[in-house]
């Protein structure tokens, strides 16, 4: 009998570094990215104006790393907002810089640290606008060129917004069939809504019915940014793009009624998905659905699912206009908590450390002349920032990726620097640079290596002679700091970032349980919170993750995490299934509140493990099993269905839209 071979599993902080995404080539961006800094720079060549162009090239490239998939009224948010940071950041750094002693210098820049990494708690936008602005400070400080302050920025806006109008211009890959592509990163992630809702419906009862629950999760969050981005106006100002809102909208009570489905763990049959993959399909091709499956109503949530096929036939068919997005905006005083809380202060007084410890290294460098004749010494801190960012991976996995990217950027860009012609053969290489940075995303080891080549380019062509072994070393002497800094004990509680949003997750979990309990006739209100307690859910999974892939020392201060964030999806998931079934029965019964007892009990058993407050929301224990609940169906304003005796016939006298042979 043959023994089992014994398989290497490296530790997670290693495992971390070694995975890539497995996502498509964004050929869309990767065009962008090729008509981004490449063209700026040649036109401040033949202008007579580099360094301009210099300055411009790195605000087209940092825009290239936020030009992600999507709508393209979102990415004016997703660009745009981290440009401007980026200007003031350029213009402060600049003043500062030119204005300022070494000391003070220092100091300025560490307090700039600290008020960023505080802010970049605020939410991806937040963050990525820490990050520029920390960036673009070191920058205008550390990198000496004969434009004032305000031309920097001007420069600086310019090459953002150059990015931002070829995203906001150019269509993607088949938009064009319809003859309107404004709207193509909506339909896409509204479509693909419909389609998750589909893969839910086949896997319930099924092993792979969670994954496909938190792919239809993400799949909402897609969809909701993408409508959700800045606009002009207050509501939708389009008939398309009211009816994209209709069309996202009534995709909630489907989605909905599939996990609800997929919470009893029963399969759901074979002509379940063919209704949402048709309402995908007429989304993708702007054409209207194609006749619905007979209906299966013979178990509530399949009830609820049929009426929700209705409900979206109709707002398909007949053009209804929505608004709503089911999304709450963040108060002030919610985003003074996110950036000013546990959180926020932990975060803000790393970078802060980093940043100016970079600061105070790379200056202290340059006036001992480690640098040689050369006065360029922002490289240090500016690596320092990419490093402490808590959304680019653990901590050892960024150390680690950013120090072999760099090597291999210097290595390349060394012999390129010896063969290529100059200027013309840099700025080849800074638009094959652009065009590669967007597939480069899937690592950052090689995300890292791409921007290492393209800077490297741009400072040889500001002037700066080849500096690819300074650059090396001093990449290795941030790295060094952020590890050192990033496993120091600090005056607040470790993974107070984990335990803010676990505690905004289980805060938005209680709400929403809270709401169906209360017997509230809002249905609108309640998707509202459904997708809140999701949405927060998936937040915190994501921080989770990252922190349980650190060195033991510091992923041991979330140990538990995970359980409790677990549990929360058990509890939304249950909170569905009563809300659904009480919808047509009015009723509980003894399995949803044995279910609703267990997982709040082992919530209440692990809430102080983990630091969670107490929700203070009313328990099912008032609802016995099978007694009448104040949560019943309603025509009302808030639910859009009428009452279990009256649904019988409303598919029947449909029958147009209606296929009675089958799927």
């Amino acid at each position: 009998m043959s023994r089992p071979r014994a398989t290497l599993t490296p530790p997670p902080w290693l495992a971390h570094a070694l995975r890539a995404q497995r996502v498509p080539v964004p050929w869309s961006a990767v065009t962008r990215g090729a008509l981004a800094a490449g063209p700026l720079l040649s036109a401040a060549l033949l202008t007579g104006r580099a360094s301009l162009g210099v300055v411009a090239a790195v605000a087209a490239m940092l825009a290239g790393i936020n030009d992600r998939p999507g709508s393209r009224r979102a990415a004016v948010g997703r660009i745009g907002g981290p440009a401007l940071a980026g200007a003031v950041g350029l213009c402060a750094g600049t003043y500062a810089g030119q204005n300022c002693s070494a000391v003070v210098l220092t100091l300025l820049l560490t307090g700039l640290g600290l008020i960023a990494g505080c802010a970049s708690a605020g939410g991806p936008v937040a963050s990525a606008a820490g990050t520029q602005v920390l960036v673009a400070a070191a920058i205008g400080a550390g990198m000496p060129l004969p434009e004032t302050g305000w031309q920097r920025g001007l420069a600086f806006l310019a090459g953002a917004g150059w990015l931002l109008l070829l995203r906001l211009a150019l269509p993607t890959p088949g938009s064009l069939a319809g003859g309107d592509f404004r709207f193509d990163g909506e339909r896409v992630a509204v479509a693909r809504v419909y389609d998750a809702v589909g893969d839910l419906l086949d896997a319930a009862g099924t092993a792979q019915a969670g994954a496909r629950r938190a792919a239809l999760t993400a799949a909402l969050d897609q969809a909701q940014d993408a409508l959700a981005g800045p606009r002009l106006r207050r509501c939708a100002s389009s008939a398309a793009e009211r009816r994209l809102h209709a069309q996202y909208a009534a995709a909630l009570p489907l989605a909905e009624a599939a996990t609800a489905l997929a919470w009893a763990g029963e399969s759901a049959g074979p002509r379940a998905s063919v209704g949402p993959r048709r309402l995908a399909a007429a989304v993708r091709d702007r054409a209207h659905t194609r006749p619905l499956p007979a209906p299966d109503r013979s178990v509530p949530a399949l009830r609820a699912l049929d009426d929700a096929l209705l409900h979206a036939a109709e707002a398909f068919d007949r053009g209804y206009s929505g608004r709503a997005l089911h999304r709450r905006r963040r108060t002030v005083r919610q985003t003074l908590t996110a950036a000013f809380g546990r959180g926020g202060r932990e975060y803000g007084m790393r970078v802060a450390l980093c940043f100016g410890a970079g600061s105070a290294a790379a200056q202290a460098l340059h006036h001992a002349r480690w640098y040689g004749s050369h006065p360029h010494w922002y490289w240090l801190p500016v690596t320092a920032v990419f490093l402490v960012k808590p959304d680019l991976g653990p901590l050892v996995s960024r150390v680690l990726c950013r120090a072999a990217g760099t090597v291999l950027g210097a290595l390349v860009f060394a012999g390129l620097a010896a063969l290529l012609p100059r200027p013309e053969g840099l700025v080849a290489v800074v638009a094959v640079c652009g065009a590669l940075l967007p597939a480069a995303t899937r690592h950052f080891a090689a995300q890292t290596a791409v921007v290492t080549v393209l800077v490297l380019a741009l400072v040889m062509v500001g002037g700066e002679p080849q500096a690819s072994a300074g650059r090396i070393g001093e990449t290795l002497l941030a790295c060094v700091i952020v590890l050192v800094v990033g496993h120091l004990p600090m005056p607040a509680r470790r993974g107070g970032g984990v335990r803010h949003l676990l505690a905004a997750a289980a805060s938005a979990a209680y709400a929403h349980l809270g709401h169906v309990l209360a017997g509230s006739e809002d249905r609108a209100a309640r998707w509202t919170l459904r997708r809140e307690a999701y949405r927060s859910l998936a937040e915190a999974r994501t921080a989770i993750a990252l922190a349980a892939a650190e060195l033991p020392p510091v992923a041991r201060h979330t140990e538990g995490a995970d359980a409790v964030a677990g549990l929360l999806e058990r509890l939304v998931d249950t909170t569905t299934a009563c809300a659904v079934h009480l919808d047509d029965t009015g009723r509980l019964t003894s399995v949803h509140l044995r279910r609703l007892h267990e997982v709040l009990g082992r919530l209440d058993r692990m809430r102080e493990r983990v630091g969670l407050p107490d929700p203070g929301v009313p328990r099912p224990e008032r609802l016995e099993v099978g007694s009448p609940s104040p949560c019943r169906p309603s025509s009302g304003p808030g639910g859009p269905w009428p009452s279990p005796a009256q649904k019988a016939p409303r598919w029947a006298a449909r029958s147009p839209i209606r296929s009675h042979t089958g799927a």
